[in-house]
């Protein structure tokens, strides 16, 4: 299964992972400086909060992709079956 995002989806989850990225160098940051315990913790929520939404909006992609392709009626039951399996493993990572 291939990760085919359209020019939004694929704006939207860059710029969730963009910002992900800025809280976590944010927490390294505020660790080094010695920053409250409750601030620190704060942002490290904050960014697994992103990373969160980022998977979840790749799942859905795939999701729909897959229901787009049991209407138009491609690949055999089995296929449909595997490719459900897998998404439903990716989900439960999330979960």
């Amino acid at each position: 299964m291939e990760l085919e995002l359209a020019g939004a989806e694929l704006k939207s989850v860059l710029n969730r992972l963009r910002r992900a990225q800025g809280q976590i160098s944010g927490v390294i940051r505020m660790i080094e400086e010695g920053k409250d315990c409750e601030a620190v913790v704060t942002q490290l929520a904050a960014a697994s909060r992103a990373l969160d939404r980022a998977g979840f909006a790749i799942i859905a992609t795939g999701l729909q992709k897959c229901l787009t392709d049991i209407e138009d009626g491609q690949g055999s039951a089995e296929d449909r079956e595997e490719v459900r399996a897998r998404l439903e493993k990716l989900f439960l990572s999330l979960a």
